[in-house]
């Protein structure tokens, strides 16, 4: 997998050491360990953005009587 290069400076020295620490409990190299954590928080939605995706959503007509109803549904179970 050919990937971009990046290079983070002026990282606090406690924390890469335990940016180091999770790596190696993880069997990882630093690399490794840090390219996982910037995949996963890529691929995650901020909240900002779920917020956006609802708000472009055409929104449901519910009233009081839909409510009550959905509620006693749940209840009989």
């Amino acid at each position: 997998m050919a990937g971009e290069i990046l290079q983070v400076r002026d990282v606090d020295s406690a924390d890469l050491a335990v940016l180091r620490e999770r790596a190696a409990r993880d069997g990882k190299s630093l690399s490794a360990y840090v390219r996982d954590l910037l995949h996963d928080e890529a691929a995650s939605p901020t909240n900002a953005e779920v917020v956006a995706r609802i708000a472009a959503e055409e929104p449901i007509e519910v009233d009081d009587e839909d409510v009550r109803r959905y509620i006693e549904a749940e209840r009989s179970w």
